[in-house]
C-alpha cells in the first residue's frame, strides 16, 4: 500500500521550487495558484529568502501549492492517479495540501482556504511574541513534566522521540536554558505557538468560512493527524482542518495508523524531507522517499508502480462500503438486511484504550451485508458495513 504525505510549515527553504519550474505546466498551474492565493507564490518558492517565506501568511500558502503541483509530476493524471494511493495524510498545514488531493475540496477552496488560515493564524500570533522549539530525544515523562513545569504546550507528538513544544519566546528560551535531560532543543523556523489556546481567534474566522464551503467526500482514505483515525466524510475532513488550527498535532498516532494498514511505501511531496525522516526511524521494512527535486521521479514512479493499487471502484458502484475509522472493537445495534439507513448516520462505533470514534455512513441506502460481528476487533480503514446505495 502506498501513502502520499504533505508536510507541514518549517519544512520550506529558500529556493526549493526552482527546479520544478523546469516541468511542462508547474509554471502555469503555480502562476494560477498565485492568482487565487492573491500572493506570487512562484518569486516566493524560487527568490525569497528564509525570512520572507517564514512569515506564516507566505509560508503556509507555498507549501499547499507546492505539494500540489508536484503532483502534477508524479501523476500523470492527478485525478485518477491519486486513486491508486491507498492513504493520504499531512502534517498540520499539509492536510490541507491532502484534502485537496483526496479530492475533498478543490484546489482554489485549498488556497482560498489556507490564506485565510495563514492570516488569521498570523494575526493571532501577533498578539503575543510565540514560538514552537523541537525537543529531540529524552524519556517522555521528563520531557513532558519539563514542559509542564516552562507552561508550554506540546503541540506535535511526532514519534521518533520528537516532541514540538510551544509557547511564549520567554518560555521557549527558558526552556532552552533549563532542557529536559539528555534532549536537545531546536528552535524551529514557524512564527508563533501553532496547535495552542493562541489560535483560537484563527478557529473563529475559519469555523465561518468552512460554512460557506462545499466538500466531496474523500476518493481514498485520509489518515487524520488529530488522533491517527481514518476519515472519509468531506465534512468531517473540512471540520477538522478548522479544530486542527488550536489542537496538538498527533503524528505519532498517523504513522501508528500507517503500520495498521500495512504501508509498504511513503511518498512525501515538497518541501519533502521532515515526514520522511520521522518515517524511516519509526516504520521500518517501509520503503521511503523525500520527493525534494524532479531528480527523485524516477524512483517516484517506480513506488507508485510497485505499491500503489487501484481500488477498481465503479464510478456508480451497486453499493457502497462503510468502513472503521481506527483499530479497536465495533459495537452496533444490529440493522437487518434491507433496512434504510440516511446519509451521516451513526451505525457503529470503534472503541480505543483512548476513545470510542462514530462509524459514519457517508451515504444513504439499505443495508446489503454486515462484514463484522459485534464485539468483532477492527482495524481502521476495514470495512464493516455494505450498503446498496438506492433507497426504496
Amino acid at each position: 500500500m502506498l501513502v502520499i504525505v504533505c508536510p507541514g510549515q518549517g519544512s520550506q527553504t529558500p529556493g526549493f521550487l526552482t527546479p520544478w519550474l523546469a516541468i511542462p505546466g508547474v509554471r502555469e498551474r503555480l502562476g494560477w495558484l498565485s492568482a487565487v492565493a492573491g500572493m506570487d507564490l512562484v518569486k516566493h518558492g524560487t527568490e525569497s529568502d528564509e525570512e520572507t517565506i517564514k512569515d506564516t501568511a507566505v509560508a503556509q500558502p507555498l507549501i499547499v501549492a507546492s505539494g500540489l503541483v508536484s503532483m502534477l509530476a508524479l501523476f500523470e493524471h492527478p485525478a485518477d492517479g491519486f486513486r491508486l494511493v491507498g492513504a493520504g495524510a499531512g502534517h498540520s498545514v499539509g492536510e490541507i495540501t491532502a484534502a485537496a488531493a483526496g479530492g475533498v475540496i478543490s484546489a482554489e477552496q485549498a488556497m482560498v482556504f489556507v490564506r485565510e488560515r495563514g492570516r488569521a493564524m498570523a494575526q493571532a500570533s501577533a498578539v503575543q511574541p510565540t514560538g514552537m522549539s523541537a525537543v529531540m530525544g529524552g524519556d517522555p515523562d521528563d520531557v513532558t513534566a519539563t514542559l509542564t513545569r516552562h507552561g508550554l504546550t506540546p503541540a506535535n507528538i511526532n514519534g521518533a522521540g520528537q516532541v514540538v513544544a510551544a509557547g511564549t519566546l520567554e518560555q521557549l528560551a527558558a526552556l532552552t536554558a533549563e532542557p529536559p535531560a539528555k534532549a536537545r532543543v531546536i528552535p524551529l523556523k514557524v512564527a508563533g505557538a501553532f496547535h495552542t489556546e493562541h489560535m483560537a481567534p484563527a478557529v473563529d474566522v475559519l469555523s465561518g468560512y468552512a460554512k460557506a464551503m462545499s466538500t466531496h467526500d474523500a476518493r481514498v482514505p485520509l489518515v487524520s493527524n488529530r488522533d491517527g483515525a481514518v476519515v472519509h466524510s468531506g465534512r468531517e475532513v473540512l471540520g477538522r482542518l478548522v479544530s486542527q488550527v488550536s489542537n496538538p498535532v498527533r503524528w505519532d498516532l498517523t504513522m501508528q495508523t500507517f503500520k495498521e494498514l500495512g504501508v509498504t511505501g511513503i511518498i512525501e511531496v515538497p518541501p519533502a524531507g521532515t515526514l520522511s525522516g520521522l518515517a524511516k526511524r519509526v516504520l521500518k521494512d517501509v520503503e521511503i522517499l523525500a520527493l525534494k527535486s524532479p531528480d527523485d521521479l524516477e524512483q517516484a514512479h517506480r513506488m507508485v508502480k510497485e505499491h500503489g493499487k487501484s481500488t477498481g471502484a465503479a464510478q456508480d458502484p451497486t453499493w457502497r462500503l462503510v468502513i472503521s475509522p481506527a483499530k479497536g472493537m465495533v459495537s452496533f445495534t444490529h440493522s437487518e438486511v434491507g433496512t434504510a439507513v440516511e446519509a451521516g448516520s451513526v451505525v457503529a462505533t470503534v472503541g480505543t484504550l483512548r476513545d470510542t470514534y462514530e462509524v459514519v455512513a457517508p451515504h444513504g441506502g439499505r443495508v446489503v451485508e454486515w462484514l463484522v460481528e459485534d464485539g468483532d476487533p477492527v482495524s481502521p480503514g476495514q470495512p464493516v458495513l455494505r450498503l446498496h446505495p438506492q433507497e426504496g
